[in-house]
């Protein structure tokens, strides 16, 4: 398990973020609070304030030092590039400002979509069933389909048909992956829970609050943590190689270090380097 599908390295590849070839999206399309770790509170559609002309961040060096927690732990699965790549022929937000509103909107969804396709590629390679497997191939074809549209026709999707629709597979592949028994209701909140050097092998903990939890040393195979909320969670010295559906931004907000194990599709965010 945990083996990407080769079919769709190059669409995973897509998926990650490149700011190099970002208008800055995130940087203005979103709603910040200070108190989630960004520099100041702002609206949507607002730039920040440390954005420049380039569309680079003027204090990105120093993010680290300044706690900026939302700024490291955002991560849009490619969907900045993606939409200002669309746009192309050297528009974007700035230059076209009467169509900012729309790329920002345009941007939300491409997210979202690039999310559930994240989600949809290591699905893939968690079930063995043929049935699963072509309508998890299918789906994926459908969000190439949409993401490929143009601008206008990208705001029109039904992006909650599709998501439901996602959400009912990725479902079912948990529930194959996992050791809960039949009829089990799974515990959500594991706010500050002490599991260090636990046994959690095939454990469930999608959509789960793991805000702060110790996870040092766990046992974490087959660990499904599809939408858990690992802000602060702690997973130092701790192998998370071959647990599943996690994502950059999950890993991001946690905190790490060296010797922790990712598996191979995520990286070690800057704000572990020397722990």
């Amino acid at each position: 398990m945990n083996g990407i599908d080769g079919n769709y390295a190059e669409l995973q590849a897509k998926l990650k973020i490149d700011c190099e070839k970002c208008s800055g999206l995130c940087c203005v399309a979103l709603y910040c609070m200070k108190t989630d770790g960004f520099p100041a509170n702002k609206d949507a559609g607002i730039p920040c304030k440390h954005l420049e002309n380039d569309f680079r961040c003027d204090i990105h060096s120093k993010l680290v030092s300044k706690n900026m927690r939302g700024c490291l732990a955002y991560d849009c699965f490619g969907a900045g590039q993606k939409v200002t790549q669309q746009y192309g022929c050297g528009m974007d937000w700035k230059s076209a400002s009467n169509q900012a509103g729309e790329i920002f909107q345009v941007f939300l969804i491409v997210f979202q979509l690039h999310q559930m396709a994240w989600y949809l590629i290591e699905a893939l390679s968690l079930t063995f069933d043929e049935y699963l497997k072509s309508d998890i191939r299918e789906l994926i074809f459908q969000n190439e389909q949409m993401t490929a549209q143009r601008p206008q026709e990208i705001l029109c999707l039904d992006v909650e048909k599709y998501r439901q629709k996602v959400n009912q597979t990725l479902k079912e592949v948990s529930e194959n992956i996992t050791d809960s028994p039949s009829g089990y209701v799974k515990v959500k909140d594991f706010f500050g829970k002490d599991f260090k050097r636990a046994n959690l092998e095939g454990k469930d903990f999608s959509m789960s609050l793991m805000i702060a939890a110790n996870l040092e040393g766990c046992n974490l195979c087959h660990a499904n943590f599809l939408g858990a909320d690992m802000r602060d969670a702690n997973i130092k010295n701790t192998d998370l190689s071959q647990s599943v559906f996690l994502t950059q931004m999950q890993i991001n907000s946690a905190k790490g270090n060296i010797n922790t194990k990712l598996p191979k599709n995520l990286s070690h965010p800057i704000s572990w380097q020397g722990l």
